[in-house]
């Protein structure tokens, strides 16, 4: 069961004014942030005592790490791309294949992960003297608070007409329209939280990442997209021209591929555009205890 909770204090100030979902066995606290912050940033939790959360959840690069795919402990490479780690209170499921619905689940994994931490869950409750459901609730907690928004997207859309150009604004009525951007990024967070094939892990007429089944995978959310590249669950795409012109195109045509996506045939002034109000969505950043000003 989730109680819904409006941190006036975090949400508002930052252009997302939600309900935030949250378990009634989790509640949040300052304190349990606080710890959870700790946590994210302490090396004791992965085997050798090198990386922690932060190492690959970067917050000054969005809670992303810039590489392909994730490097874990003894330089072991991961499969897939580290998601960017935002406004996740409202995810209903978790990792690019969304093989967990919670995230007191979600925060657990990586630890346990062989090319990540390394390390077993009761091991690393151990070594910060907590329980296993401490460790998950403080983590958690903290994940929670990390939060974008207050883009000029948001200002836009909040009356201040000024705060997107005419390219821009041109941008969001593609994205509402011919792009169909919606059918997937859609809401405030700009994700369905759904699972799609876009064709990304079709490569030489076979599939070379099954995700969840048949190469779907979670649609990322487009929140600081222009801070998190490389794109799409593997790093394949580089910069956000080229993720414009893959969904142009239709995406890689397989067999499995979403209904949604087809060629659409945007002119270069057009995808300029598309371009130009994805760089809108970089808002503010906020992580951790909520600061005493906003209150």
């Amino acid at each position: 069961m989730f109680a819904i909770l409006l941190l006036a204090a975090v949400v508002i100030p930052l252009g997302l004014d939600l309900y935030m979902p949250v378990p009634e066995n989790n509640p949040l606290t300052d304190d349990k942030i606080a710890l959870g912050r700790r946590l994210f940033f302490d090396p004791r939790l992965s085997r050798n005592a090198t990386l922690s959360c932060a190492s690959c959840h970067r917050p000054d690069r969005s809670f992303t790490d810039g590489r392909h795919v994730a490097v874990g402990v003894f330089g072991r490479a991961g499969r897939r791309n580290v998601p960017a780690l935002i406004n996740r209170a409202w995810g209903r499921s978790f990792f690019w294949d969304g093989r967990v619905t919670s995230l007191e689940e979600q925060v657990l994994k990586p630890l346990e992960d062989p090319n990540e931490m390394d390390l077993s869950v009761d091991e690393a409750a151990r070594r910060v003297s907590l329980t296993r459901d401490e460790l998950s609730r403080a983590l958690a907690s903290y994940v929670r608070s990390i939060l974008s928004g207050n883009s000029r997207y948001d200002r836009f859309v909040a009356g201040e007409r000024s705060a997107l150009s005419s390219a821009e604004q041109a941008g969001l009525q593609i994205v509402r329209g011919k792009g169909n951007c919606t059918a997937c990024h859609v809401g405030p967070t700009f994700t369905d939280e759904r699972l799609h094939n876009t064709g990304v892990a079709w490569v030489n007429g076979r599939l070379t990442d099954a995700g969840a089944a048949n190469g779907t995978f979670k649609t990322p959310t487009l929140r600081e997209v222009a801070r998190t590249a490389p794109y799409m669950h593997d790093g394949s795409i580089s910069t956000l021209d080229d993720v414009v012109d893959y969904y142009d195109r239709g995406g890689n045509q397989n067999p499995f591929l979403d209904a949604e996506l087809r060629p659409l045939r945007l002119t270069a002034t057009e995808k300029d555009a598309l371009v130009a109000f994805l760089r809108s969505l970089n808002g503010q950043l906020s992580e951790g205890i909520p600061d005493p000003r906003w209150q």
